[in-house]
């Protein structure tokens, strides 16, 4: 019988990973390739808009990002433009980049990408411009990367290294970080460099070529899944790794582990882009091995490739890559896996760890107007609210819920301790500010939530500049409502639910602490 696929979510949980490798800034110019130019027998592309996303190794850390995991970043950006693009990205997103090193004698790698539509059809690249330098990493930087790095594997559940051959994974890097691992128990997922010599990653956990770079290491031809198989069974055999996944485009994957090997054809879809199928393939077993090797999950490899496969279907429908969400992927995985209502237990439910569901969600203040600029260029509404939210009740959640309904994207600030004080009194908050904060990101409506110090929510609507401004039913006055109208933005008030407020919820509260209570027997 087949498993609700949403079990593997829940003995996941909100892992920590750490990603090494080079770090791409991937460039999108759009627009119609309708004509051909007098001048010469090219196309010329009118352009409609311009993009940047995170590639490389910094794609597979979005991507896991997306998939809730707690994520780390190490690699290298040039002293440019385009790095300091990549470090805001980073930023925007929520990933720890204390091991992201800016190296002044190389510029960031880059790749421009422009894509046109004609006749209304699927859009397709014109012209890719790369700019890149692949030297290896300098002795000062690799000697930089190893101290971080012992510092920090430590403190994860997996280490994945995303190696595009641009210099960052040298085989003495490489080799330092897969004995820290194995010192450590600590799993070590690989997707390899092309044309680089797979000794680079002897005793590594995991290892994962496509089909050419499967082909190149082992010096087989790949033409069926059964080939793939022998192919993976050498890979592993030869390199001391535990399993060996091999990706066959259209064809699916194949993985080989000491006890089973198995081929996973491919749900039939339409192909978009191929771009970032082998980075969403990396992420996932990322996230669904670093469990099993934390005692969370008991997933079966046969599981896990089923899921990545879910995952790399999803990426290949959409142009570039594209962060996919569990939820997006359990919509997915439940088409090929369907469940039997009677297998559910109703009496058993997953408890959320709030700590690790909220950090996925938690913003600055910073990262909160940089959302709120994306968001709006990307043609959404912003949706506003703030308040103490000491004691979360149900008038809270309604009022939550009704405000998310009002736009595309809900951010929600909330008072400091300190902030809370100075405007309920010493008393309160009842509810410390990371816990409040936490409660209210697991919150399904609610996308963003971020903790302010100031009394008033006026600076943060300066700054984030709300399309809409949201207050609960209860609130007399709407503090901000002023700076909200003066830039075109709309005040909103939710329904009142009567008769309940944290101040009514405290005093029913106090109220029971009178009532004697009868000592068990």
């Amino acid at each position: 019988m087949n498993k609700d696929p949403r079990t593997i979510f829940d003995q996941i949980g909100y892992p920590k990973i750490l990603v090494l490798g080079d770090l791409i800034l991937d460039r999108y110019t759009w627009g119609n390739a309708e004509r051909v130019s007098p001048e010469a027998p090219v196309l010329v592309l009118n352009v409609e808009s311009h993009e940047v996303r995170l590639g490389g190794a910094a794609s597979v850390a979005h991507l896991l990002r997306a998939l809730e995991a707690d994520v780390t970043l190490a690699g290298l950006i040039g002293n440019d433009a385009n790095g300091r693009v990549v470090r805001r990205l980073i930023d925007e997103v929520g990933i720890e980049s204390r091991l992201v090193v800016c190296d002044p004698g190389r510029p960031t790698t880059t790749k421009e990408r422009f894509i046109g539509r004609a006749e209304g059809k699927h859009p397709h690249q014109v012209l890719r411009v790369d700019e890149e330098s692949c030297g290896p990493l300098s002795a000062d930087f690799t000697s930089q990367f190893l101290n971080g790095l012992a510092d920090q594997i430590p403190q994860h559940t997996a280490v994945l290294i995303s190696d595009y051959a641009k210099g960052v994974c040298t085989k003495e890097l490489i080799t330092e970080v897969i004995r820290l691992c194995r010192k450590s128990n600590i799993p070590v997922l690989v997707d390899p460099g092309r044309g680089t010599d797979f000794e680079n990653y002897r005793g590594a956990t995991l290892i994962k070529p496509n089909r050419f770079e499967a082909e190149l290491a082992t010096g087989r031809s790949i033409r069926t899944p059964a080939s793939a198989i022998c192919a993976a069974e050498q890979l592993r055999k030869q390199y001391d790794i535990e399993i060996a996944v091999i990706t066959l485009d259209r064809e699916g994957l194949v993985y080989a582990t000491a006890s089973e090997n198995e081929h996973h054809p491919i749900t039939a879809i339409e192909i978009c882009d191929i771009t970032g199928a082998g980075d969403t393939v990396l992420a996932i077993l990322g996230l669904t091995i670093s469990s099993r090797f934390t005692g969370r999950s008991n997933t079966t490899l046969r599981r896990i490739a089923a899921l990545a496969n879910s995952a790399a279907g999803l990426q290949v429908g959409k142009s570039g890559v594209i962060p996919i969400s569990r939820a997006d992927l359990l919509r997915e995985a439940q088409k090929n896996c369907p469940v039997d209502p009677s297998a559910r237990n109703p009496q058993a439910r997953s408890i959320p760890n709030l700590r690790q569901t909220s950090n996925a969600k938690l913003i600055s203040i910073q990262q909160a107007k940089r959302l709120a600029d994306q968001h709006r260029r990307e043609g959404r509404t912003v949706v506003f609210t703030n308040g103490c939210f000491d004691l979360l009740h149900v008038g809270h959640v309604a009022m939550l819920t009704e405000a998310a309904k009002l736009g595309d994207v809900l951010i929600v600030a909330i008072n400091s301790d300190a902030s809370v004080r100075r405007l309920k009194g010493m008393t309160r908050p009842i509810i410390a500010q990371r816990e409040r904060a936490e409660m209210l990101a697991a919150l399904a409506c609610v996308d963003h939530v971020l903790i302010f110090d100031d009394d008033t929510p006026h600076r943060l609507l300066e700054g984030i500049r709300p399309d809409v401004l949201v207050k609960g039913g209860t609130t007399p006055d709407i503090v901000g409502r002023e700076i909200v109208e003066r830039y075109g933005g709309r005040i909103e008030r939710t329904s009142e639910i009567p008769g309940l407020s944290t101040t009514i919820v405290l005093s029913r509260l106090q109220s029971t602490q009178s009532i004697p209570v009868e000592e068990p027997i």
